[in-house]
């Protein structure tokens, strides 16, 4: 019995042991750094954000930087509190009027001037050799790209009573749980794990639970999208201006945001709106791109095919409303590929009174228009489509053309990236693993997305929309040579909150198109808000989205299909 206690007394001191110097080991280590630097708590820790190069490798998004706090001891300062300040002024975040009350304090013996001093700027530091100066060892949360893709990155600030830093947007919070690194205590049933896998023990420590976020956001088409859209919203004064770039296929986001934009590590000058990501948290109308999931619908229910013709006297009337044309012309007998080449109006509405107000609700809630997507990012909204539910004609007429029903450019996306897949529905996201600290990787699942059109229609629906390409936008002058693109434009009328209506002087545009179009590689959705001194996305965001289109053939090295 005696021989039996003293063997299990030394497995625990052994497990113990191997807690402490192997799985511990970075937090003994900092405690210990805590014990001969000054520092109200623990040196700063979090997981590592990434993006991933076109190549696989990792580059960071969010990252630990490491540096010092400066600091002065006001009792050891030998020389005037303002020559002081003046020689320690190019490392300082505050004012010398400011640094010299601190400095001068009374009855103080720490007091900080600077809490992000570089490790480049510490020899230049100690050269001053000033009486009182100190410098402690210090780490912050930095973002190595600045602005680039900062509304999908987002940040961390202080919360909770404990006032931890916690990720408030974006990655940051939508996976604060395995980024942030406070550890607990855990108990362990020892007897259980002589007979479980060994390399499950270290699971009790927590490790399992904290981790990197690796993500499909790559870097060099983050920073040309970013160059686009701003470039886009500065030429016509727009509101917002934002896009996605997605593979159809799975879902994964290779590039998104909104500009104007922030920096992540400089945040004073943005407002809470711009810290928002609009992309999956406001919903717009988005007009003439839904065009596209109309004539899908049509195509795949049997109430039209390709060669069907209607008759366009320019204006229909439902319910006692007139809708027209954008120009109010009517063009005759008029074939489904002229629906969409010219963005008729009364092309959509017919093909919704085919389908039947009922099937085409069906068709629209199977792209699940009106749900979230599920993208791993907070604060996502569902769209409003209340209009499908009323008794009435003219509100299903209005939605053929992307006006009366309301979604988020995410969701958008996803219904979109059907017609280009063989018709299901992705789950749009970011993150691709997580790397645990205890050395193990988790590839992250996404939901297999439903079948809501057939692989035949999605053909046919790519066929016309790189119909729309090669012989309508800008008259078939953008259309490359030996590389086929499926696109549509839309102009929507924004709606007037107050008065009711639409205001008659402000539009949203909005673009989307993918390719090769008939196995794609992407699809790219842009919308701009409000553009000043045009009227149709046509004339603003063909250019962009050919800018786009064109860096991503180059950059993936894209085969030719034609």
């Amino acid at each position: 019995m005696i021989s039996g206690l003293v063997v299990v007394f030394a497995l625990v001191l052994l497990a113990r042991l191997y807690q402490v110097q192997i799985l511990d080991t970075d937090f003994y280590q900092e405690k210990a750094a805590g014990q001969y630097v000054h520092t109200k708590t623990d040196l700063f820790d979090r997981g590592n954000i990434y993006f991933t190069t076109r190549d696989g490798s990792k580059l960071s998004a969010a990252a630990i930087k490491s540096g010092y706090v400066l600091a002065v001891n006001p009792n050891h300062v030998t020389v005037p509190p303002k020559e002081f300040c003046t020689k320690v002024s190019e490392f300082l975040t505050i004012s010398t009027s400011t640094c010299s009350e601190r400095v001068s304090a009374p009855n103080r013996t720490y007091v900080e001037l600077a809490d992000r001093i570089e490790e480049v700027d510490v020899s230049s530091i100690n050269d001053l050799d000033l009486d009182g100066l100190l410098l402690y060892k210090n780490q912050w949360r930095y973002y190595p790209g600045g602005s680039l893709a900062a509304r999908s990155i987002g940040f961390i600030g202080y919360s909770g009573e404990d006032n931890e830093l916690r990720g408030k947007f974006g990655l940051e919070r939508h996976y604060d749980d395995v980024l942030f690194t406070k550890r607990k205590q855990q108990s362990l049933d020892l007897f259980a794990e002589l007979f479980a896998d060994f390399g499950d023990f270290d699971e009790k420590s927590g490790y399992d639970k904290i981790g990197d976020i690796v993500t499909s956001l790559e870097p060099s088409v983050s920073r040309m999208l970013d160059l686009v859209l701003q470039e886009t919203n500065d030429k016509y004064q727009s509101k917002l201006t934002g896009a996605i770039i997605m593979d159809p296929d799975n879902g994964e986001i290779i590039a998104m945001n909104a500009v104007p934009g922030f920096d992540l590590n400089n945040r004073s000058d943005a407002t809470i709106d711009q810290f928002q990501n609009p992309l999956i948290e406001d919903v717009y109308e988005f007009g003439s791109t839904i065009k596209a999931l109309t004539v899908a619908a049509g195509l795949d229910s049997g109430a039209i095919t390709a060669q069907t013709t209607y008759y366009d006297a320019g204006t229909i009337e439902f319910d006692g409303f007139t809708i027209s044309n954008y120009d109010g012309r009517g063009r005759g007998t008029v074939p489904m590929q002229q629906v969409l080449n010219q963005s008729l109006n009364t092309g959509v509405s017919f093909i919704v009174q085919q389908m039947g107000k009922d099937k085409f609700r069906e068709y629209f809630l199977n792209y699940k228009l009106g749900s979230e997507t599920g993208i791993d990012l907070p604060n996502e909204v569902h769209g409003l489509i209340d209009n499908l539910q009323s008794p009435r004609d003219v509100e299903y007429a209005t939605a053929s053309f992307g006006q009366g029903i309301a979604m988020t450019p995410i969701e958008a996306t996803r219904a979109l990236a059907s017609l280009a897949n063989g018709g299901y529905l992705v789950t749009p996201h970011l993150a691709t693993r997580i790397e645990y600290k205890n050395g193990r990787t988790k590839e992250i699942r996404y939901p297999e997305g439903e079948q809501v059109l057939s692989a035949e229609t999605s053909e046919e629906i790519s066929r016309m929309l790189v119909g729309v390409v090669d012989d309508a936008l800008k008259n078939g002058d953008v259309a490359l040579p030996n590389h086929t693109i499926g696109a549509k434009t839309g102009t929507a009328q924004i709606a007037d909150p107050e008065n009711g209506g639409y205001y008659e002087d402000k539009f949203l545009h909005s673009f989307f198109g993918y390719f090769p179009a008939y196995d794609p590689e992407y699809i790219v959705f842009l919308y701009t808000v409000e553009p000043q001194g045009v009227r149709y996305a046509s004339e603003t965001l063909t250019d962009p989205f050919m800018d786009v289109t064109k860096f991503l053939i180059n950059y993936y090295s894209i085969p030719p299909d034609r």
